[in-house]
C-alpha cells in the first residue's frame, strides 16, 4: 500500500470515526443525561430554544475536539504509525468541523442541494417529533445501526421556533417547503411557554404545537 494511499484511507477513518461520536455524544451524553451536565444543559437549551448563536463558550468544544484529534495521532502513531496516527487525527477533527458547520447552517439557511434537504428534514424531525430518533446529525448510518432512524412524512414545525429560511416575509411557509414542513400551533414565546419548552427539552420529548 503506498504512502499517499495510507494517508489519505487514515484521513477518511477519523472522519467515519468522528460519524459514531456524533451518534453516541449526540445520544448519550447529550439526551439521556437530561441535564446533567454542563454539555447535556446547553444541548438541552438549544433544543428549548431550536435556534443557534455563537455562545463563547463553544470555544471549549473546539478546544476538546483538538486535544482528542490529537490524542488520536499519537495513540495510533505509537500502535500503528504517525503515517497513520496524524491523518486520522486531522480526520476525526474535520469530521467535527464539519458536522458543527452544517449544523449551523441548517439553522440558520435554506438547503442548497439533496444532502442538505435530508439534513434539515432529519434533523428537524429530531428537534421537533421525536428527540431520541434522529442522533446523527450528517449521516444515517449510525440511526440505522442502532434503530433510531425516522423517515418523516412531514415536520410539524412550531410557529415560535419557526426557523428563519423556512417561510416568507408573511410567516408562511415558502411553496418549496410545503410538501415537507408545515407549521403549527400558535406564536406565543411568552415566558410561561418557553419554561414549558424547556421542560420538555429536559425530558427528551417534543415540543408542544
Amino acid at each position: 500500500m503506498s504512502t499517499v494511499t495510507t494517508i489519505v484511507g487514515a484521513f477518511l477513518g477519523g472522519w467515519f470515526l468522528w460519524t459514531f461520536f456524533e451518534y453516541a455524544l449526540h445520544r448519550f451524553a447529550f439526551h439521556l443525561m437530561k441535564g446533567k451536565h454542563f454539555a447535556s444543559k446547553a444541548h438541552l437549551d438549544h433544543h428549548a430554544r431550536s435556534g443557534w448563536f455563537f455562545d463563547p463558550i463553544i470555544t471549549l468544544a473546539w478546544l476538546g475536539v483538538l486535544l482528542v484529534g490529537l490524542g488520536w495521532a499519537q495513540f495510533f502513531g505509537w500502535t500503528v504509525s504517525s503515517t497513520v496516527g496524524w491523518p486520522l487525527g486531522i480526520g476525526w477533527v474535520v469530521g467535527y468541523f464539519f458536522y458543527e458547520y452544517h449544523h449551523r447552517a441548517a439553522h440558520v439557511r435554506a438547503p442548497r442541494n439533496r444532502w442538505e434537504i435530508w439534513l434539515r428534514k432529519s434533523h428537524f424531525h429530531h428537534h421537533f417529533g421525536h428527540p431520541l430518533h434522529n442522533q446523527g446529525v450528517t449521516i444515517s448510518l449510525w440511526d440505522k445501526v442502532f434503530g433510531t432512524q425516522d423517515r418523516p412524512d412531514v415536520v410539524q414545525v412550531p410557529r415560535r421556533m419557526v426557523l428563519p429560511w423556512l417561510v416568507d416575509a408573511d410567516g408562511n411557509v415558502l411553496p418549496e417547503y410545503a410538501d415537507d414542513y408545515v407549521l403549527v400551533g400558535s406564536a406565543d414565546n411568552g415566558d410561561r411557554q418557553r419554561a414549558i419548552d424547556k421542560a420538555r427539552a429536559y425530558a427528551n420529548l417534543e415540543p408542544t404545537a
